[in-house]
C-alpha cells in the first residue's frame, strides 16, 4: 500500500468546489511503473496534470508537445497503444500505465478462495466470539428514515466483489443513535447537492465469517477478522457514497466501491480533484456527525459508539 506519510488519516476539509478536469486530460491519469519503488501516479489538479512519485510533493507536468510533459528539467513522454490508448511513460526508462483498475461505474470482483455456496453452509454452523457487557441492540431500519436516502444494497446481488448474494434480502439497519447521526450527515449534505447512497450498513456475524474465509490473504486488509467481530456485525459501520440530487445518479469517486487496491484508501493521491473533493465532502460530512473513515476504504464509516454493542447474527428477515 501507498506511504504511511501520504494515508496518514486527518480531520478533512473539503474546501471550495473545484471545477471538472479538463476532457483532454482524463486519459493520462493513472498509475504507472512496474514496481513500488518507480510507481508514479499522474492525476489532475486545477486543470493541469501532476505527478506523485513516491515521498515526493506533486509537481506539475507543463505540456510542452503532443503527449510530452515536463516537471522540473524531467521530460514524460505518453505512449499509446494500437487503439490509441495511453498505455506507457517515457521519463527515462518506460514505465507501463497499470490496467487492472475497475472503471467508473463498474464491480470490483475477487475469486474466492473457496466457493460461495460452500462458505455459507460452513458459516451458518459457526458462533460469533462470546462477549459481555454490551448495550441491548436497537437497529433502526434506514429505509423508515425521513432522509433522501437512495439504497444500492450490493450483497444482495451478484453486484459485488464476491460475485455472488450474500443477503437473502436487501436490508440497512444502524442502531439508533449511528442511524440519527446519519440522518444529520444527509441533511449536511443536502445543502451541497449531495444525497446519500447506502450500500451497507448492519452484517450479519456469518457474512464477515465468509468474506474472511474467501478472500485472498494479501487482500484480508480490507475485510474484517470474525474472530474480533466487524463494526457492521455490531450495527455501528456503514458503506455508502452519494448522488447527485439534480439528476438522481451515483457520484464517481477515485475507486469505485468495495475496490481492493490502494485507490480505496481515502487519501489516496490520484484521479481527478473534483472526484477527491467529493470523496472529502462525504468524509466531512460523516466525521462532523461522530463517524470515522475506515483507514482502508473511504466509502466506510464507523460510528463512535460501536464498542458499547454487541456483534449481532440474526438476518434482516428476523429484523423485520
Amino acid at each position: 500500500m501507498l506511504s504511511k506519510l501520504i494515508l496518514t488519516l486527518l480531520l478533512v476539509a473539503a474546501g471550495p468546489q473545484p471545477a471538472l478536469p479538463p476532457a483532454g486530460l482524463v486519459e493520462y491519469l493513472g498509475e504507472y511503473g512496474s514496481g513500488r519503488a518507480t510507481r508514479s501516479i499522474i492525476r489532475e489538479a486545477q486543470g493541469e496534470l501532476e505527478v506523485v512519485a513516491g515521498k515526493s510533493a506533486p509537481q506539475l507536468l507543463r505540456k510542452t508537445g503532443k503527449d510530452v510533459f515536463e516537471a522540473g528539467a524531467r521530460t514524460y513522454r505518453f505512449q499509446r497503444d494500437g487503439s490509441g490508448r495511453v498505455a506507457a511513460v517515457h521519463s527515462g526508462t518506460v514505465y507501463p500505465r497499470r490496467t487492472d483498475f475497475p472503471e467508473d461505474g463498474a464491480v470490483f470482483r475477487i475469486k474466492p478462495v473457496r466457493p460461495v455456496e460452500e462458505l455459507r453452509v460452513a458459516a451458518l454452523k459457526q458462533s460469533p466470539p462470546a462477549e459481555t457487557g454490551k448495550r441491548k441492540a436497537e437497529l433502526v431500519d434506514l429505509h423508515r428514515l425521513a432522509a433522501r436516502l437512495h439504497f444500492d444494497i450490493r450483497y444482495a446481488t451478484a453486484n459485488n466483489f464476491m460475485g455472488a448474494p450474500m443477503y437473502s434480502q436487501a436490508g440497512a439497519f444502524l442502531q439508533r443513535p449511528a442511524a440519527e447521526a446519519l440522518v444529520r450527515a444527509a441533511k449536511d449534505l443536502e445543502a451541497k447537492g449531495f444525497g446519500l447512497l447506502i450500500h451497507d450498513a448492519y452484517r450479519p456475524w456469518y457474512v464477515t465469517w465468509m468474506f474472511w474465509e474467501a478472500t485472498p490473504v494479501k487482500q484480508r486488509i480490507f475485510v474484517a477478522n470474525p474472530v474480533e467481530g466487524s463494526r457492521h456485525n455490531r450495527g455501528c459501520a456503514v458503506d455508502l457514497s452519494m448522488y447527485d440530487l439534480a439528476t438522481g445518479k451515483p457520484v464517481n469517486m477515485v475507486s469505485v466501491y468495495d475496490e481492493m487496491t490502494d485507490r480505496a484508501y481515502p487519501d489516496y493521491p490520484g484521479g481527478t480533484a473534483f472526484a477527491r473533493w467529493q470523496r472529502a465532502v462525504l468524509r466531512e460530512a460523516m466525521e462532523k456527525q461522530g463517524f470515522t473513515v475506515n483507514v482502508a476504504e473511504w466509502w466506510h464509516f464507523d460510528y463512535k459508539e460501536w464498542r458499547q454493542y454487541p456483534i449481532g447474527t440474526a438476518r434482516f428477515e428476523e429484523l423485520r
